[in-house]
């Protein structure tokens, strides 16, 4: 038994299917009980072609299809946290074979901060109403006949959550394979000493329950790879393995981070996912943008840019 309270040998295994998204790196899970035909959507994409403005469904329509043909019966679709890497296709999946938007009720600190960066004006409402359900640590996500439960995991972001179904454990970015290490944790909101706790919740699941991570960019050009576990995570994870000093994880993850380059996608997808995967509303014109926001993340001032007035 963890210290969650969940016992690995009463825990039922669920059925488990990765779809991967190339040019953003991205795992999206189909989490299935076979006795119930009951499903779960975990951190579903959509496609977004960033130059031309274009976005399209390939993606949720290759998991929409696999639903249609098993006639399985969505309950949940779930996201781990606001990503700033791709564009959540939660409502399009919702549309078209129903489930229950659900994140973290700790959305709320991550649409007041991104909800100013980019001026969602008051009609942007700051409170997760967007999202069908806001769970909170330890709610129940039930799937089928197997019992799931809600795990909070903030660090890499504030609204960060781990999903238990079963024998499986979904991490968002909390975790990479034990070669890819950890989530960076500088993005506004983020936290390396309360994402090195954040691993060590993770870490007291039992040893033998599946892990499966949100992206894998295949470290050392080894082919793609998504699903470890526990164990494996604690004997060999490059950053957090057992034995690692707190204070050494929070230097090695501040400094690591100091070197990276926000990710391309991270102003549409913020603007996007916060909405829990709607655009923001059109213009008079009945038009769609997204915004760019200028120095968002910092940078100098941009007074000497403005134009003089007539």
């Amino acid at each position: 038994m963890s210290q969650h309270g969940i016992d690995a040998a009463s825990s039922k295994a669920p059925d488990v299917q990765a779809f991967f998204d190339e040019p953003t790196n991205t795992l999206s899970y189909l989490v299935v009980d076979a006795e119930t035909r009951c499903c779960a959507v975990v951190d579903s994409v959509l496609n977004l072609d960033y130059a031309s403005g274009t976005i399209r469904f390939e993606a949720a329509d290759d998991m929409i299809s696999t639903i249609r043909q098993k006639n399985l019966s969505v309950q949940w679709i779930l996201e781990t946290h606001v990503h700033a890497d791709h564009l959540s296709a939660a409502p399009y999946i919702q549309q078209q074979v129903g489930g229950r938007i659900a994140i973290s009720e700790a959305i709320s600190k991550v649409q007041h901060r991104f909800g100013d960066v980019f001026g969602a004006g008051e009609d942007f409402h700051r409170d997760g109403s967007q999202f069908d359900v806001l769970l909170a640590d330890g709610d129940a996500i039930d799937l089928g006949g197997i019992t799931g439960r809600a795990l909070t995991t903030p660090g890499h972001t504030p609204a960060c959550m781990s999903f238990v179904i079963g024998d499986c454990v979904f991490v968002g970015d909390t975790l990479f394979m034990p070669d890819g290490g950890t989530a960076r944790a500088d993005f506004p909101g983020g936290d390396a000493r309360t994402l090195f706790q954040s691993i060590q919740r993770i870490l007291s699941l039992p040893r033998e329950f599946r892990m499966f991570v949100c992206h894998d960019y295949l470290p050392s050009g080894r082919r793609l790879a998504y699903e470890t576990t526990v164990g494996e995570q604690r004997d060999g994870n490059i950053h957090v393995a057992t034995g690692t000093d707190e204070e050494a994880f929070v230097t090695l993850r501040e400094r690591r981070d100091a070197t990276l380059s926000m990710p391309s996608l991270i102003l549409p997808s913020l603007q996007v996912n916060m909405r829990a995967g709607h655009v923001p509303p059109p213009d008079s014109n009945r038009k769609f943008f997204l915004k760019l926001p200028l120095n968002a993340f910092g940078g100098p001032d941009l007074q000497c840019l403005q134009a003089r007035e007539a």
